[in-house]
């Protein structure tokens, strides 16, 4: 009989799940695999059956507080036999010790995270448009004072507390590797006093470009921040973004700009759900990794 067997992934293996999500319309980053590898080591597993991988899932630690599970796949051809559950029971026990698990579901599979003890918290949409030319307003002359500044010209400390209370958790690591993955800009908002008001990093996909995240202080910062980063593409790249639906600003802002939903997942946590400033988040900074 076959053997299957779980267990981490390394670095140069990553990139299966990577092309078996795009593969899926997820459309991963070009530049995502070290990032998300770095965050934690362990916490992409893959499933071998005779020495050749057929599923694959994700379960991040980002500390004892928080985890997120992602990359939830078997590839096709061996769907419905029983190797998806071994899965995602390996994933959660990696994450067992973690305080609150969360996760993004596509509507489809929301009923059987519930059986595993995820309840709803809010409802992500994707919308997806195009960088418009020119739209990038001065806002170095702006009334409030605002500059814009590149992430990596920021304290990072600063920029790490400030993501921390928009995501739930401390990720050091996974800050600093992002905002330098090649192709990502990050851009921070910073006040009179240099306290950091909003941040955004825009990276190339396989298909276009995703922001992510956006967080603001209110959606006025957001809007600079988007602009901003839109000016950094080409004018007319598809680009996308991720606003959780209670954010109606967020909503808006995408709105205004023509930009279609395409479509929804939905944040669930199982433990203590996180209280998240949800009206300042404007855009997920992955549904993979949260």
């Amino acid at each position: 009989m076959p053997q299957f067997v779980i267990r981490p992934l390394g670095i140069d293996e990553v990139s299966v799940p990577v092309d078996w999500a795009a593969a899926e319309g997820w459309n991963p980053g070009v530049s995502d695999v070290g990032p998300f590898w770095h965050q934690d080591p362990q916490g992409f597993l893959g499933g071998f059956l005779d020495g050749t991988m057929i599923a694959c899932i994700s379960a991040v630690r980002y500390d004892a507080t928080f985890g997120f599970v992602g990359f939830y796949i078997v590839a096709p051809g061996w769907r419905g036999q029983g190797y998806g559950i071994q899965m995602w029971d390996a994933a959660l026990a990696h994450l067992a010790d973690v305080r609150t698990v969360g996760l993004d579901g596509v509507v489809d599979q929301q009923s059987n995270y519930r059986k595993s003890g995820f309840a709803l918290a809010y409802r992500s949409v994707r919308y997806a448009g195009l960088a418009a030319p020119g739209y990038h307003p001065d806002v170095q002359d702006n009334a409030r004072g605002l500059r814009l500044v590149p992430a990596a010209e920021t304290a990072l400390d600063s920029l790490v507390r400030y993501d921390a209370e928009h995501f739930g958790a401390e990720r050091t690591q996974f800050v600093r590797d992002w905002i330098a993955a090649p192709g990502h800009h990050g851009i921070v908002a910073e006040t009179s006093g240099s306290r950091i008001a909003g941040y955004g990093v825009i990276r190339p996909c396989r298909d276009g470009y995703k922001v992510g995240p956006l967080f603001a202080d209110d959606s006025e910062i957001a809007a600079h921040l988007l602009s901003a980063l839109l000016a950094t593409v080409t004018p007319g790249s598809p680009v996308f973004l991720d606003p959780p639906v209670p954010n109606a600003a967020a909503v808006e802002m995408v709105s205004r700009l023509g930009w279609r939903p395409i479509f929804e997942t939905a944040r669930m946590y199982r433990g203590d759900p996180l209280q998240l400033p949800v009206n300042e988040l404007f855009g997920v900074t992955t549904f993979e990794l949260g």
